[in-house]
């Protein structure tokens, strides 16, 4: 029996239910979608914990420090300052100098903290930051950690510290450095 293009089935001689409503068909092979949920939170999971593994957080330095034990074995000598003016306005202050190592361990890192000094009888400023290592003069001045070139036992190195901005009532003498942490290997 043939039946007009467009004409309504009888519903009763297939089941009950029209073709375009019939549940798709299972796929059968592949991983199922839950599966796929748990490998990628299983990787984030791992991912996550070697970020945290690896990162060695060094506890933050607050107020005047006492020197560390091995800065007596760090002196610091030809020590200078010099300013920078950016394209953009921005000023930045370095002091340059040379560390050495007259120790007998190898240095992997240094904090130093920097009191600016002022006139009016207020505690000074005090600036906490790592010393960097000049690695190179030219065509620029270009700073590495300590960690990258360790200082050994004799080590004479040259050293900056850069500060982008200093306090305004400074009174403009070179301010005390004193090393308040030193790592060794």
């Amino acid at each position: 029996m043939k039946r007009p293009r467009g004409s309504v089935e009888d519903l009763s001689t297939r089941g009950g239910t029209p073709e375009i409503f019939a549940p798709v068909p299972a796929r059968t092979g592949g991983m199922p979608l839950s599966a796929w949920v748990v490998a990628g939170v299983a990787v984030l999971a791992i991912v996550a914990g070697l970020v945290l593994a690896g990162r060695k957080k060094a506890p933050a330095i607050s107020g005047v420090q006492p020197p560390a034990a091995y800065a007596v074995n760090l002196p610091l000598s030809e020590l200078a300052m010099s300013e920078s003016t950016s394209l953009s306005g921005g000023k930045s202050t370095f002091i340059d100098g040379k560390v050495r190592n007259a120790g007998s361990a190898t240095v992997t890192g240094i904090t130093v903290q920097v009191l600016f000094r002022n006139e009016e009888g207020m505690p000074p400023r005090v600036e906490t930051l790592p010393l960097t290592l000049i690695r190179t003069r030219e065509p620029y001045v270009d700073t590495q950690p300590v960690s990258a070139a360790p200082l050994k036992t004799g080590d004479t190195r040259e050293f900056r510290l850069i500060f982008e901005s200093i306090p305004t009532n400074w009174n403009m003498q070179m301010p005390e450095i004193h090393v308040v942490r030193v790592d060794l290997k």
